[in-house]
Parts: structure tokens; sequence; C-alpha cells
């Protein structure tokens, strides 16, 4: 068991080697699996392997297994030429890399107060992988796009288990979709994608929450208007105000759709509330993300914000990577000790003090804190 240290309880979760090609993740849902990366995994390095990669799935009904030579993606819609593409074909094609962290919209959902409905995951919800697969633009260009074109749908495998339910669809404005950064990846971190994470292929959107990263990808369809599908026109809306964040049980605020993440940075070298001995200079590490930015700063607090110290950053893999920032603290005394971490991208976005708070439970932007003891 391990214990996410959820303030609305219970925080205690198993620990499930149970998955196919996963070690060991915590448990917070079997059917559709949700699996959460311990936050020890994040310690090890920038790039989370592949076997401890989180897993979210919004259908419980996909497939088990995938004939890859029977598999093909479809793009249909507003274009001159439609096409079935197979994954020797796709594979053919000029091959892309990009780091980015794929992280889902309610990562750190259940340290919300007051407790918000959803998976109640601590901040394991995340993963950073090194991508390749081929641009979406390049393969919207072998199918000749349309003018008056407005938006790309994107569908995969999975179907809902209730009769009625919609597919899990989601979109991109036209211009987003051809500027050349959206990817088809078809591995990460150098090897195949795991089943769990969308094998053979999966589209990969930098920047952006985890949502419209589709699984299984086995159709685009290019819209001539935008796309009022439930998981786009109700789903994963957030308050349009700044931060993204209304107090709760505020009303009749106006909402947008998800799109991209903001600045957060994690301690992952020490235990949130883990007693350590006493000693003179306590080091301090962990991972940062800019967002849709490259990451500019990490600075660190040990009395609750009121002055800051400069933490030392580490190679900086690209703008949608986790960056490694280090820094040594001074306990002063033995007892209680609360540790602050926040980043700065380059765009000047810094993570606020006050927690961000709204109903979905998407998007936690605020410095956390982390609860340790010395004796």
């Amino acid at each position: 068991m391990i214990d996410l240290r959820l303030p609305g309880g219970p925080g205690e979760r198993p620990l499930t080697t149970e998955f196919p090609q996963k070690g060991s993740m915590i448990l917070q849902r079997t059917m559709p699996p949700l699996l959460e990366t311990p936050m020890a995994v994040f310690d090890e390095g920038v790039f989370t392997p592949n076997d401890r990669f989180y897993v979210r799935w919004h259908w419980g009904s996909f497939p088990t297994a995938i004939d890859a030579g029977a598999y093909r993606l479809t793009i249909s819609g507003q274009v001159n030429t439609p096409l079935s593409l197979s994954l020797p074909e796709l594979l053919a094609m000029p091959r892309v890399e990009v780091a980015a962290i794929n992280q889902c919209a309610g990562n750190s959902r259940g340290l919300f107060e007051p407790r918000v409905a959803g998976a109640q995951w601590g901040h394991g919800a995340m993963g950073n992988a090194r991508w390749t697969g081929v641009r979406l633009k390049d393969v919207l260009a072998r199918a000749g796009v349309k003018a008056g074109a407005v938006a790309v749908q994107f569908g995969g495998l999975d179907e809902p288990l209730v009769e009625g339910a919609p597919d899990y669809l989601k979109s991109l404005d036209i211009d987003h979709a051809l500027a050349g950064e959206v990817m088809l990846a078809f591995a990460m971190n150098g090897e195949p994608l795991p089943l769990l994470n969308g094998f053979p292929l999966r589209l990969v959107v930098p920047g952006w929450f985890s949502t419209y990263w589709m699984k299984m990808l086995a159709t685009i369809e290019v819209l001539p208007a935008p796309d009022t599908n439930f998981w786009m026109a109700k789903a994963y809306r957030l308050p349009s105000g700044p931060g993204s964040t209304v107090a709760p049980g505020a009303s009749g605020y106006a909402e947008r759709p998800i799109s991209t993440m903001v600045p957060r940075a994690f301690v992952t070298n020490l235990a949130d509330g883990a007693t350590l001995p006493m000693r003179a200079a306590l080091p301090v590490r962990g991972l940062a993300m800019g967002g849709d930015a490259s990451v500019k700063a990490v600075e660190i607090s040990t009395d609750g914000g009121r002055r800051w110290q400069a933490a030392a950053l580490g190679a900086d893999e690209g703008r949608y990577s986790f960056r490694r920032f280090e820094a040594v603290v001074a306990p002063g005394a033995a007892g209680p000790m609360e540790i602050l971490a926040r980043c700065t991208n380059m765009d000047g976005a810094t993570q606020p003090m006050a927690q961000t708070w709204n109903p979905g439970g998407y998007s936690r932007g605020g410095v956390e804190r982390l609860q340790v003891s010395l004796a």
C-alpha cells in the first residue's frame, strides 16, 4: 500500500504489478484502468520509464491485442483524397522526435479542497517521454485539406460500455493541427508504445493536457465547422477567468475548453510526511514543467514563501520536457518543516501561491507544499 496523503481521504492505495508491460503502479481503478506513477519514480530521471508511465482510459472497452498488420488509420471529411493508411505506410514517412510531458487534466485532483468528483489522483498522473512518430501536418498533406476546413477530430479504438454513451472524440483547430508540432507517435523512449499507452499509434500534442492525446488512434476527420461533440462542448471545461479558478459553489461563470498545461514544480527526493534525521544541510531535488513554454527558473522556500532561493537547473531537454532542479536548504532546528517549490516559465508565468480550484478538479497549478519532520 501507498499513502497519497489526500486531504479528503482515504489516501491509501494498493500497488499492483498485474497489468501487462507495467511494473509496480498505484492502482486507482481496474476498469477502465487508471494506474498512477509513484513519485519516487520521478526522482530516477527526467524521462519516465515506459513500464512506470501512468495509464488513464475513459472507456473500458478497448482491444487487449492488436494485429499491427491489419491496423489502418483512416483520414476522411474535408479532404481531397480520403486515406486508409497501414502502419508500414506510416512508418515509411519522415520521422520526428520530441520530448514532451503527458499529464492528465485531473492530475493531483485528490488534493483539491474542498474535494471534487472524479479520479482521486495524487501527483503521479503524468509522465515524460521522447516520442517518435510522423507529423500530423504531413499525414493531412497526403490527404489534401480542403479550403474552409475548421477543425480536425480524432477517434480511438476504445468504445463505451454503456449503450448511448458518447464515443470519446477530441479535436484541434485546423491551424494547430497544421502547425507542425502535433505528432502521430508509434514509439516512446525508443520502444514501441505499450498497449495501455496507446499502441500502435497515439496523438501527441506537446504542451497540452493528455485529454487530446488520443490513444489507439483509428480515425482522423477534417471538419467544416467547430466540433460540438460531448467531449468538446460539455466535458473538460475550465473557468475562463485568471488561473482557471473559481470559488467553491460559484455559478454562472464563463467557461472554455481545457487546452495548455501550466507551470508546476514537484520535490521528488523527499516523501511528503517523511521523518528525516536532523542535519545542517538538506538536499532538495525535483522536476519542473513549464506548461506550454520552457522552464526558466525554479525557486525553493522553507519559510512559507517569504524568502526564496534559486535552485540549480539540469539539462534542458526541450520546452515541453521536465527539467531537473536541485538546491540545498538549511533546516535550522529539529521539528516540522515545510518545503515549497515554484516554477517560472520562459513566458514569465509563475505558479501562484494560492492553490487553484474548479469543480472539475482540472489544471491544478498553485505552489505545492511538502511537509517533512526532522528529528
